[in-house]
């Protein structure tokens, strides 16, 4: 029997968000923030942690540096329940760190790479990660170590049995190069935005890039943040809108989504429930500010779950329909 629900192969960092900034930041000088907020960071690290606070079993392979923000990633994520075991630290090396200015709709996203660029196929334990059920990897593009070899590891997953998810996020050198495409063929699902999607496609409607994309993986799911998100298995379409909230943060919504959907998928729910659960998933992390906050709170986490999900059919906010 699997160890874990699902591996997840990734980064780690912290992320440092400052809110309330002045909408035009200028050079030269001091810009007060009115909050801060110091929280777990990484697509790969925020889609761990939720998913174990959802209840699967999660290991973790990613690594850190000899730092104190290291050891602060570790004590955020470990208080999830995720496995931890498979962490590399990397003496003498920093952990990556982003900082995120959310200004109005958008947001400005700063990155060091860290050790998230140091991590390779040689820090890897292929019978633990392979000891679970679903492979999951985020932000191909910022795995550069391993990242020549991110193919034979969904290859040899898929031939472990296990099935396999993948959510590029962005590519922060804007070439969305080949090499990605070589991995699809291993992916049973992908979960990109709508750019990712048609950048990977190379197309510029959402509509087209989801045709392409759908002759290369078996379902592909395109999130579009307030207006929900559409699955495409085949020829069969599914679209799925999210609850009315509040929204306080989006930071972190779309990897929490992620985390609802395949909390579904690895249960066998339909791609209905899969996409109506990621719908609330997604919009529980937007009520907190940062990707986690949300789901550290056990209180509000089980509440809005409880409201949101077991309700579902009944709320307009969760309606989902399909089309041939």
């Amino acid at each position: 029997m699997p160890n874990f629900d699902v591996s997840v192969v990734g980064e780690l960092n912290l992320d440092l968000i400052f809110y309330g900034l002045p909408l035009k930041l200028e050079l030269e000088r001091e810009h007060l923030a009115k909050h801060l907020n110091i929280t777990l960071g990484s697509s790969s690290a925020i889609f761990a942690h939720n998913l174990a606070l959802l209840g699967n079993k999660v290991g973790f392979s990613s690594s850190i540096g000899s730092d104190p923000l290291g050891e602060i990633c570790l004590e955020r994520l470990g208080e999830s329940g995720v496995d931890l075991t498979r962490v590399r630290r990397f003496p003498g090396k920093t952990t990556g760190l982003t900082v995120i200015l959310p200004q109005r709709k958008d947001r400005y996203i700063l990155t060091y790479p860290g050790t998230m660029y140091d991590m390779s196929a040689n820090d890897l334990d292929l019978n633990y990660i392979f000891s679970a059920k679903h492979l999951h990897l985020s932000s191909y593009f910022l795995q550069k170590a391993l990242r020549p070899t991110i193919v034979e590891l969904f290859r040899k997953a898929k031939e472990a049995g296990l099935s396999t998810s993948l959510d590029p996020n962005d590519d922060p050198e804007d070439c969305w190069s080949d090499d990605i495409q070589l991995v699809l063929k291993y992916v049973d699902i992908l979960l990109p935005n709508e750019h990712e999607a048609c950048k990977l496609a190379m197309v510029d409607e959402p509509s087209r890039a989801a045709e392409t994309l759908s002759q290369k993986v078996p379902l592909v799911v395109i999130k579009r943040g307030a207006q929900g998100a559409t699955a495409h298995c085949g020829t069969e379409k599914f679209v799925g809108f999210p609850p009315v909230i509040d929204t306080v943060d989006s930071v972190g919504a779309g990897d929490s989504f992620d985390a609802g959907f395949i909390h579904q998928f690895i249960d066998g729910a339909n791609i209905e429930d899969c996409l109506k659960f990621a719908n609330v998933t997604g919009a529980l992390s937007a009520t907190r500010a940062g990707g986690t906050e949300a789901f550290r709170d056990a209180g509000h986490r089980e509440s809005f779950l409880r409201e949101r999900w077991q309700g579902s059919d009944l709320r307009r906010g969760n309606f989902l329909y399909a089309e041939d």
